[in-house]
């Protein structure tokens, strides 16, 4: 069984990262934006990078933009429509990716998100051509980061988990997944079978989880125990190998106290389902 990492999540601001910090996590994932990638944002990136990999911790991952420009950062968008999005995800990724090589780092990638997606796959011809777009990026961007990327599921009609058509469609395509427990769980419509069937498919491709509760209705970021996922079930599915933080909904973004508590909450269940194997 999966022993649960102390792993936080902060952007680059030293307010945030240095209140993790002081928890010793061993897993840090920092969550850009697109001022990371000015000249002056990649400095403040990469001195962060170094603070980090300097208190000793293990794994460091780089989570990809959601927006630019208030626009979110979707694949699916097309470039005849949205041109300086497309050159912002390429040179973002590829300025991500470099880091993730340089010093040893995971890049985090979505391979879609919900708001906007619609919108954008009705600029297509048909839903397929709009699929195929993005499964021709990401087959790109896997081959670019080869071990240093992951991409991370939705819960629109691209690049979900939860249903096994789906979940076979992306294991043959080898990918490094980051599995987003609520997101599986929206997608399912709170149906923890079903969310651990998808765990339990997927698991030997997933390289690092999010774990954050959820009433499986929205994209609600809960702490955990706080919302309808069955954790107890949950844990025993996570792969051994992969990393994972604790992405929660925070009321002071300078303070990760729901991050420990449901850090805390989890490992727990840990020790309780320790005891009776």
């Amino acid at each position: 069984m999966k022993k649960i990492d102390l792993g936080l999540k902060a952007s680059s601001q030293r307010e945030q990262f240095e209140n993790r910090l002081s928890y010793q996590p061993n897993v840090f994932e920092f969550f850009t934006d697109e001022n990371d990638f000015t000249t002056e944002g990649m400095k403040r990136l990469t001195d962060a990078i170094l603070q980090v990999k300097d208190q000793g911790v293990a794994h460091i991952i780089l989570h990809h933009p959601m927006r630019y420009k208030g626009e979110f950062t979707e694949l699916v968008a097309p470039k005849s429509h949205f041109k300086e999005l497309n050159y912002f995800i390429e040179f973002s990724t590829s300025q991500l990716l470099q880091l993730s090589f340089d010093y040893d780092l995971q890049t985090l990638l979505h391979g879609s998100y919900s708001r906007h997606t619609e919108q954008m796959i009705s600029l297509y011809p048909s839903f397929s051509e709009a699929r195929n777009i993005v499964y021709q990026k990401l087959d790109k961007f896997s081959k670019l980061g080869q071990a240093h990327i992951m991409f991370e599921n939705s819960i629109s009609r691209l690049f979900y988990y939860g249903f096994e058509d789906e979940d076979q469609f992306i294991l043959d395509r080898n990918y490094r997944l980051a599995f987003d427990i609520s997101h599986c769980f929206i997608k399912v419509k709170a149906n923890n079978n079903e969310l651990c069937a998808s765990l339990k498919r997927l698991k030997h491709n997933v390289v690092h989880y999010h774990l954050v509760d959820s009433m499986g209705v929205t994209h609600d970021s809960l702490q955990l125990g706080k919302g309808k996922i069955d954790w107890k079930t949950v844990v025993p599915l996570l792969n051994e190998k992969a990393s994972n933080i604790f992405e929660i909904k925070l009321s002071d973004e300078n303070d990760a106290k729901e991050q420990i508590e449901s850090y805390r909450y989890l490992v727990d269940i840990y020790n309780e389902l320790n005891k009776r194997a």
